[in-house]
């Protein structure tokens, strides 16, 4: 595979869906040329295609990478992963699989809280190793505190393309920052419903009397 075609396939591995110029600015090449390489990913089955509303007028073309073209990242065997949860479910009952993976999201969330004394941390601090511990993850996260509530928005997730079959990988990220707000966030919207992010939201009044400012 190209040097070019490579940027391109790792761009849309990263933000999950780009436009074409999108991907022309990311790869630094015009959009005609972005739009030859993308032609060919798609007959190679590597990428695919949507329209998507944005606003007012006509719909964009929003391209990302398929199953085939994700397996194309060893580290990202998306197959492998989604073979061995079809086995837990085959194999298992249906409420020891959930405990399965709460516990699992459980253990991580604890294995970074384990390194960090939350308790005294002022709401700033505990956002920031919000921010921190996702990103570390995988997640493309943007973090905003208004005047009543937290909105945590991940753009990008590691866990998107087993979480369309197997959406049991979702507990995670909200396991995450729960454990450090000392409370429980809403998901307002998903990557898996189609929407641009997943959205957590926290009530200030939720989390005041545990992020007490220091």
């Amino acid at each position: 595979m190209g040097s070019t075609r490579s940027l391109v396939m790792e761009n849309l591995l990263e933000k999950q869906r780009c436009t074409i110029n999108d991907l022309a600015e990311a790869v630094k090449i015009n959009p005609i040329s972005v739009r030859h390489h993308i032609t060919r990913l798609q007959a190679d089955g590597l990428v695919s295609s949507e329209e998507e509303r944005h606003g007012v007028g006509r719909p964009r073309r929003i391209y990302f990478l398929t199953e085939k073209g994700v397996e194309q990242f060893p580290a990202r065997n998306i197959r492998l992963t989604s073979q061995l949860i079809d086995q837990l479910k085959a194999s298992l009952p249906i409420e020891t699989v959930d405990k399965l993976f709460k516990d699992m999201a459980i253990n991580l969330s604890l294995g970074y809280r384990n390194n960090v004394e939350i308790k005294g941390l002022n709401l700033e601090k505990r956002l920031n190793l919000i921010q921190e511990w996702l990103t570390n993850e995988g997640f493309s996260v943007q973090v905003e505190q208004t005047e009543n509530e937290v909105i945590i928005r991940e753009t990008s997730c590691p866990y998107i393309h087993v979480g369309r079959i197997h959406q049991e990988v979702c507990t995670f990220d909200k396991a995450l920052i729960s454990e450090v707000l000392e409370a429980s966030p809403e998901r307002t919207s998903c990557l898996l419903d189609g929407d641009n992010c997943c959205t957590y939201v926290v009530p200030l009044n939720s989390i005041r009397q545990a992020a007490i400012a220091t």
